[in-house]
């Protein structure tokens, strides 16, 4: 037991020790903490002198009495906002020679200007010379004459624009407009930040090619124009009325952003939704190609849409002189692309529209009728009638039919040998015409037509029935004398008895009872 507590001391002993030792050797800071996470000493940031203070190659520069280089460009718009130098914030009012190759240099000993060059400039004339040439030229001989235009001045008039024994005032940490963070807006920039690609300062080049393929297709102002419009209410009846509510009621309760809403009304079913529900009989369509005949019969009644889609496109003439551009022996024949090419075609509608897959319809047996398709939910024109059972290609085709007539024609068309690269006929396999026999969504349509008029007429008889009744019951009784039956009309009583008719023994009996009909007829 002693020797477990002896161990079990020396082994924490040693982690305190260790402890102790690590927060000792981590009394300091790095030179690169120091540097470049606490905010420690930066090495100082020198403008060269053929730099203005924007800290940009001038190319027209301009300078102040104190030697201050400026851009004619950028220092005149400072001067006219706010009237001071950027550099010392005082009050300012509104001349270098250059080689060939673009270097400055001292127009008389033609020296090129270095970051390391002495320079000076005449404020008389605005001529830049090095400081070598006017102390050669100017103050040893004590000739106070301009070297290039021998205009007269004095020792005061020399600027000194660079002396690399005093470098503080192109330490740009203390330029004013730096420290006060000024600048004039350029407009060109505020017109810019409008763009909200001025954000983006580095992006490669898919993100580039991303943006420009959206920005080229981008209608964001448009969308956001018609999102700001009340969608129109669409008009509801018994046939497309459903049996939930547009749920508005509840929107506006939860919602801020929407209207208040306190009455529930029936959302609207779609048109072909309703029109597909009055769908219940098959369409026949005859195919005439230079083969043959064939006949089809559509499963308009279980595949409505894609049934739709191909009596359209062959009332619209959309397959008239299409080639059947690719062939398999033992697998299908496919066509419907008006470009032969296999890539183009488009539906009745302009658009791709959803699959229709079905249990009870597959790619089983010869002469089958099926979409074809680059995907799920891309069905357009194209379409394939198989030689054989594909079952493999349910729930990724939509059966919407089946040969029922020319399988002469089919297997005619399945002799044509095609290329073995490209699956394509060598002899042309052309689909001339089609003629639609039984179009059942022309019918559905017509019962929908009647249905409606029917209940829009029930409507008017009721609002009519409806207004009489009003009218009836506002219109108030006429009084015809006092007292008890004063709302009784004697006359037209007396007058619809004939007059040839005598009185019965029960009215001479009772004349007290009958007196009202017998005595006006005695009298």
């Amino acid at each position: 037991m002693r020797n477990k507590i002896h161990a079990f001391v020396t082994s924490n002993l040693f982690v305190l020790l260790c402890l102790h030792h690590f927060l000792l050797s981590s009394r300091y800071i790095t030179c690169t903490e120091y540097t470049n996470f606490y905010g420690g000493k930066k090495s100082e940031y020198r403008c060269c002198f053929s730099h203005c203070v924007y800290f940009l190659p001038f190319e027209y520069p301009m300078c102040t009495p104190d030697g201050t280089v400026f851009d004619l460009l950028s220092i005149v718009p400072w001067i006219k906002k706010f009237g001071t130098n950027p550099i010392s914030g005082e009050t300012l009012t509104t001349l270098f020679s250059s080689r060939d190759s673009g270097k400055y240099h001292c127009p008389v000993l033609y020296t090129v200007f270095t970051n390391n060059s002495h320079i000076v400039a005449n404020k008389v004339t605005g001529n830049v010379f090095s400081y070598e040439a006017v102390e050669q030229l100017n103050f040893k001989p004590k000739n106070f004459k301009d070297l290039l235009t021998d205009e007269a001045f004095t020792r005061q008039d020399i600027i000194t624009l660079q002396d690399p024994t005093n470098l503080d005032k192109f330490n740009v940490s203390d330029f004013f407009h730096v420290k006060n963070n000024m600048k004039v807006p350029d407009p060109d920039e505020e017109k810019a930040k409008l763009d909200p690609a001025y954000y983006l300062k580095s992006t490669n080049l898919e993100t580039q090619e991303t943006l420009a393929e959206l920005y080229k297709d981008f209608k964001g102002d448009a969308l956001l124009a018609s999102t700001m419009k009340e969608p129109e209410k669409k008009k509801t009846d018994k046939l497309n009325a459903a049996h939930y509510s547009t749920g508005r009621v509840a929107a506006s309760f939860t919602s801020t952003a929407m209207a208040p809403q306190t009455t529930h009304e029936a959302d609207a079913i779609s048109d072909d939704e309703v029109r597909y529900q009055y769908v219940k009989k098959k369409g026949y369509v005859r195919l005439h190609t230079n083969k043959g005949d064939l006949n089809l019969e559509l499963y308009c009644d279980k595949v409505p849409k894609a049934g739709e889609n191909f009596i359209k496109l062959c009332k619209k003439g959309y397959y008239d002189g299409t080639l059947f551009h690719r062939s398999i022996r033992n697998f299908m024949i496919q066509g419907g692309d008006p470009t032969g090419t296999g890539t183009g075609g488009e539906s009745f509608w302009g658009k791709s529209f959803k699959d229709e897959f079905r249990p009870n319809l597959s790619h089983t047996g010869r002469g089958v009728l099926s979409m074809a398709n680059s995907g799920p939910n891309t069905n357009k024109s194209q379409f394939f009638i198989t030689f054989r059972s594909c079952t493999y290609l349910d729930r990724k085709h939509t059966v919407f039919g089946r040969v029922v007539g020319g399988f002469e024609t089919l297997t005619a068309m399945e002799n044509v040998e095609s290329d073995p690269k490209t699956d394509r006929p060598k002899s042309e396999i052309k689909l001339l015409s089609a003629t639609v026999f039984v179009d059942p969504y022309e019918e559905a349509d017509a019962q929908i037509a009647a249905e409606r008029e029917k209940e829009k007429r029930k409507q008017e008889e009721q609002l009519a029935s409806a207004a009489q009744s009003r009218t009836k019951a506002d219109e108030t009784p006429k009084v015809f004398r006092s007292g008890v039956g004063k709302y009784i009309n004697m006359e037209a009583k007396c007058s619809s008895v004939d007059d040839t008719t005598a009185p019965c023994q029960v009215c001479r009996a009772h004349a007290a009872e009958c007196g009202s009909r017998y005595a006006g007829r005695t009298r």
